[in-house]
């Protein structure tokens, strides 16, 4: 088997990513999807994602976590998608694009910096030292003092194997604040690892940030820095309801080559 495949990364999260439009990739293969995100065995990557025809959409995105498993949204993802369309030949000023939580819109801005809308939130679960996000992937957020001191791996476990996460998992962000910046780091489930940066957690941490804040204004906008970048979130609020969530950053493609199978 030969497989083209090209690799894309936005902000450092980083992602295998197939024109599938025949679908004759094995997406049922967890092993084969696995092997091919492993960064020793295989290509390597975050995550994998095809590129699949729809009805009524410019392209359909199915996304895979490098454990080989179809996940939830991812919107660093999206953005790379996007730039792949646009590479690959289809071409639009706004793209409409299905993924599994449902449709969304995106647009490449410029040369290198896409942005995706992201499924309305509410209804966020607001703990004694986190908040539990639902923006298309399952997300808590916790504020620390030392983002640059924390063993993430210890820590985001705690939350992640817990009774309550263990079967389903959960994405675990923490977020330093200062007067300058947000700083956050993510423990993804599914990788079960860093990576240098989650887009739908960064969604999180914004609308964390507004709760933490108080801040009821209509309009929104956050500015949060990445092991591997920064992204901007911008939305409106209403109450308890956000809507029109926009996630903008960098993308880039890697590479591109051809995988053969033994």
């Amino acid at each position: 088997m030969r497989l083209n495949f090209s690799k894309y990364e936005g902000a450092g999260n980083d992602f295998i990513v197939i024109d599938d439009r025949k679908q004759s990739f094995p997406k049922e293969d967890v092993n084969f999807i696995s092997h091919l995100c492993h960064r020793q065995f295989g290509i390597g990557a975050d995550g994998l994602i095809l590129l699949r025809e729809v009805k009524d959409f410019d392209f359909q995105m199915v996304y895979f976590n490098s454990d080989g498993r179809e996940s939830s949204m991812c919107g660093n993802g999206a953005r790379c998608i996007t730039q792949f369309a646009h590479d690959i030949g289809i071409v639009s000023d706004k793209y409409q694009f299905k993924a599994i939580d449902g449709s969304h819109e995106s647009i490449i801005l410029s040369n290198n910096i896409a942005t995706v809308k992201m499924s309305d939130v509410m209804g966020i679960e607001i703990g004694s030292d986190y908040y539990f996000i639902n923006t298309g992937s399952p997300h808590c957020v916790i504020f620390i003092n030392d983002l640059d001191a924390l063993d993430i791996i210890k820590e985001a476990h705690k939350v992640r194997y817990n009774g309550r996460f263990k079967t389903d998992g959960v994405n675990v962000n923490f977020v330093t604040v200062t007067t300058n910046e947000n700083r956050m780091r993510t423990y993804e489930r599914g990788v079960e690892n860093e990576t240098l940066a989650c887009g739908t957690g960064t969604v999180a941490v914004a609308i964390a940030l507004a709760e933490k804040n108080k801040n009821t204004s209509l309009h929104q906008q956050y500015l949060i820095k990445a092991p591997g970048g920064n992204l901007k979130v911008t939305f409106n609020r209403k109450t308890e309801e956000f809507t029109n969530i926009w996630l903008e950053g960098p993308v880039h493609r890697v590479f591109s080559g051809v995988y053969e199978t033994k």
